[in-house]
């Protein structure tokens, strides 16, 4: 007989279509997060909180085997976790932070240096012996491989629900005989979800979740998600920093800017595994991807366009970068206060610098004014800002790519009735998918493999120049400028860049 030496974990549905990926990511997942975001037990019925518990001590080995062990014995979904042997402040500082993820914290492999320690949490810590492990965390393992996704009923968003409760959440772990490497970490504090804003950790789980399930099912890599309780970066950086010899990288998400910038900087200066900030790096390798193939229909060159990016967060700010690395040369980026020129009294430091090299004409205005006579617009922002009218003020062969998720800036619909020549937005359900499934599969899964520390404008170029070679010009239409996410060509291209830069 085998024993098990490893631990990973995996979808709990096989995510072989696109409904299925609508479902368990977008637009599907947001209605997962609002109804814990209006109700913080909801999190008890749409994800996997309530069959996991964080395995934590001072030696990850030791943590592993406890995990194994709580899996084969007592079916319960244990993550392992090791924690630099440090002060009781800093192990109580962490326990409370992790919290929205678990529905108990095991202790004790730690019990002697942990035992008169009093967390302020509202789930068990198990800091020595009891008689039922499962009766003290309050465990519930759920399991969806009788579910027929035929028989679920309504709107994607109603289906998502639907899958979301049957399953408790789309993720679980699974026992393995071989050796694993370490699990990736999903990093978020809640504060930029989708299309939502700042709704919090515990209602971000749902999205970390979901992009868990894609990391193993596309480029079997196994993530978990880590959705930190505090908003503060430099707790988010010491926290990350405690747990580091968990993983074998940091995927840090929707964490809003500046504060994401401060936190990916730091921790690729300190951390010795690689850290990827998807939101920056993911969005801007695919967009790049789906404007070069756009613009080759449109029979028009990135030196030539003008391009408007809607949004002046993280994943603006890397996109308009990003751009103009690859040849862009008049592009206009705006925030909620309207177009970013150099001197803006609104300008923070981030803006200033975007200033410098954005915006040549240093045109002030709102949307509709300074998207007039543009070729492309790239919506990073919310739902509903982009109007027909402002659609049909564009040049001729307008691109518009609304990648607010779940709402699009504009719906597809409106945006080809008003002229648009190609519409992409960031949904499954509808053509021209410009998604961070596209990337981060393949991008992290070659970090890792690579050991690559940080993910550089040259990577990124490469990367988004590969994927958008992976459709050929047979293929390629204004209803088909990206490949499919399921596309198992996808990973293996942009993984072969990644390892040809390490």
């Amino acid at each position: 007989m085998a024993y098990n030496q490893g631990i990973k974990i995996v979808p709990k549905i096989k995510i072989d279509n696109k409904e299925i990926l609508s479902l368990i990511y977008t637009p599907g997942v947001g209605s997962s997060c609002l109804r814990i975001s209006e109700n913080i037990e909801a999190e008890k019925i749409y994800t996997n909180k309530i069959d996991s518990v964080a395995v934590i001590s001072f030696d990850y080995e030791q943590s592993l085997k406890r995990a194994i062990f709580l899996k084969s014995a007592l079916l319960i979904d244990a993550y392992p976790l090791c924690i630099k042997q440090t002060t009781k402040d800093d192990l109580k500082f962490a326990v409370e932070n992790i919290v929205p993820n678990f529905c108990g914290v095991d202790l004790s492999l730690i019990s002697d240096y942990a035992k008169e320690m009093v967390f302020d949490v509202d789930i068990p810590v198990l800091t020595g012996i009891v008689p039922d492990i499962k009766e003290f965390f309050g465990t519930i393992s759920r399991n969806v491989f009788m579910l027929n996704p035929a028989k679920l009923k309504g709107s994607v968003s109603e289906k998502s629900l639907q899958l979301h409760e049957l399953a408790g959440g789309v993720i679980e772990t699974e026992l393995c005989e071989e050796k694993c490497k370490k699990m990736v970490a999903i990093i978020s504090d809640g504060t930029a979800v989708l299309g939502f804003g700042n709704i919090g950790a515990d209602a971000a789980i749902p999205v970390m979740e979901g992009k868990s399930a894609l990391y193993a099912a596309l480029a079997g890599v196994s993530a978990m998600p880590l959705c930190i309780k505090t908003q503060n970066p430099d707790e988010v950086i010491k926290i990350t920093q405690l747990l580091e010899d968990s993983f074998s990288g940091i995927h840090l998400e929707d964490i809003s800017a500046p504060a994401c910038f401060k936190i990916e900087n730091t921790l690729i200066e300190t951390l010795k595994i690689p850290v990827f900030h998807d939101d920056q790096h993911g969005t801007a390798i695919i967009v790049l991807a789906a404007v070069l193939n756009a613009l080759t229909l449109a029979h028009k060159e990135l030196s030539d366009v003008k391009v408007i990016v809607n949004g002046a967060g993280a994943a603006g700010s890397a996109v308009a970068r990003l751009l103009i690395r690859a040849g862009v040369k008049d592009l206009i980026i705006l925030d909620s206060k309207g177009a970013v020129y150099k001197g803006r009294p609104k300008n923070n430091e981030n803006l200033e610098n975007l200033a410098l090299y954005t915006n040549k004409n240093q045109e002030k205005g709102t949307l509709d004014e300074v998207i007039k006579g543009a070729d492309v617009f790239i919506g990073l922002s919310k739902g509903n800002l982009l109007t027909e009218d402002m659609v049909k003020s564009m040049n001729e062969n307008a691109i518009v790519f609304a990648l607010a998720n779940p709402t699009p800036e504009i719906m597809p619909d409106a945006a080809k009735s008003a002229g648009a020549f190609i519409v992409g937005t960031g949904r499954s359900d509808f053509p021209n998918q410009i998604n961070n499934s596209l990337a981060f599969p393949g991008v992290f899964k070659g970090a890792i493999e690579g050991n690559i520390h940080k993910i550089t404008d040259d990577i990124k170029l490469d990367c988004a120049v590969a994927l958008a070679s992976i459709v050929s010009k047979d293929e390629l239409s204004p209803e088909k400028i990206l490949p499919d996410p399921l596309d198992p060509r996808v990973v293996q291209k942009i993984t072969e860049v990644m390892s040809s830069k390490s």
